[in-house]
C-alpha cells in the first residue's frame, strides 16, 4: 500500500506543486524551515501532510496528537475520495482568492481550508458510524478553527471558504461541490424541527459573508445569496437574491458565480 501511494504521489502534479513550493518557502524564510519540513517536506503525499497538520491543529490534553494521526491516516487510506475532495479544495482556494498566491497557503495557513479538511475526516468517521469520535472533531474543530460543521453534514468538493469566521452548518444540510462561502455564514434551521430541517446549496452556488440560509429550502445551482442576506425561501437556479428575508433581485451575472466571486450587485431599474 505505501509503495503504490508513493508511486500515485509522484504522478501527482498538485502534490509534485506544494513541495516544490515548499523547497523555495523554506529558502526564502529559513526560520520557517521547520514548519515546513514537519508539516510539508517529510511527507510524501498530500494525504499524508494533511493527517499531520489536522492531527496537530486538533491535538489538546484530551486526545494526543498521535491517536489523532492514527485516526486520519486511516481515514484517507480507506477512502481515496478524501484526498481527491482536498486537492480539488486546493486548487478552488488558488482560483478564487485573490490572497492565495500559491498551493502551500491553504494547507499551512488558511484556517477555512484546514477546517474543511477536519470536518471531511470527521464526516467519515459518521459515515463508519463512529459518531462520538465524530463529535469530538467537529467539537474541536469548532474550538480551533471557528467553524461548527456537523459531521453528519454532506459537502462536495472544491469548496473555498474565506475567512472562515462564525461558520455553521447544520446536521442535515447539503452542499454541492465548486459553492464558495465567506465569513459568518449559517446554513441552520428554523427552530426546534428534527429530521430533514437544514438547506441544500446547490453546485456552483456563491454565499456572501454573514448570510443565513435556514430551513429545508434548496438554494438552485449557479446561484448568488448577497453578504448580509436571510434566505427562507427557495432560490431558483442561476438568479441573486438579497435582503431580509431574501428576495430574486435578478440573474446570477454569470455562468459560474462560485468561481468568478463577483459580489456586486446589478439592481434592475
Amino acid at each position: 500500500m505505501a509503495e503504490k501511494r508513493t508511486k500515485l504521489a509522484e504522478l501527482d502534479p498538485v502534490w509534485t506543486r506544494i513541495k516544490g513550493e515548499a523547497e523555495a518557502a523554506v529558502r526564502a524564510e529559513p526560520l520557517l524551515g521547520g514548519l515546513i519540513h514537519s508539516s510539508i517536506l517529510h511527507h510524501g503525499s498530500v494525504e499524508n501532510a494533511l493527517a499531520f497538520r489536522i492531527s496537530l491543529k486538533l491535538s489538546s490534553g484530551e486526545m494526543s496528537e498521535q491517536l489523532l494521526r492514527e485516526i486520519a491516516d486511516h481515514a484517507y487510506e480507506s477512502d481515496p475520495a478524501l484526498g481527491q475532495s482536498a486537492r480539488a479544495d486546493i486548487v478552488a482556494v488558488f482560483d478564487r482568492d485573490p490572497a492565495c498566491h500559491r498551493f502551500l497557503q491553504p494547507i499551512l495557513f488558511f484556517k477555512g481550508y484546514q477546517a474543511i479538511q477536519a470536518y471531511r475526516v470527521g464526516h467519515w468517521l459518521w459515515t463508519e458510524g463512529r459518531h462520538d469520535l465524530a463529535y469530538f472533531f467537529q467539537m474541536r474543530i469548532s474550538e480551533v478553527f471557528g467553524v461548527d460543521i456537523h459531521p453528519a453534514a454532506r459537502i462536495g468538493k472544491g469548496i473555498m471558504i474565506d475567512h472562515a469566521h462564525s461558520i455553521v452548518i447544520g446536521e442535515t444540510a447539503v452542499v454541492g461541490d465548486n459553492v464558495s462561502m465567506l465569513h459568518s455564514v449559517t446554513l441552520g434551521g428554523t427552530g426546534k424541527e428534527e429530521e430533514d430541517r437544514h438547506p441544500k446549496i446547490g453546485d456552483g452556488v456563491l454565499i456572501g459573508a454573514g448570510a443565513k440560509v435556514l430551513g429545508n429550502i434548496h438554494v438552485g445551482h449557479c446561484s448568488r445569496i448577497a453578504a448580509g442576506s436571510v434566505v427562507l425561501e427557495d432560490v431558483p437556479p442561476c438568479t441573486t437574491v438579497a435582503g431580509v428575508p431574501a428576495r430574486i433581485v435578478g440573474e446570477a451575472g454569470c455562468a459560474q458565480p462560485s468561481i468568478m466571486m463577483d459580489q456586486v450587485i446589478q439592481r434592475s431599474v
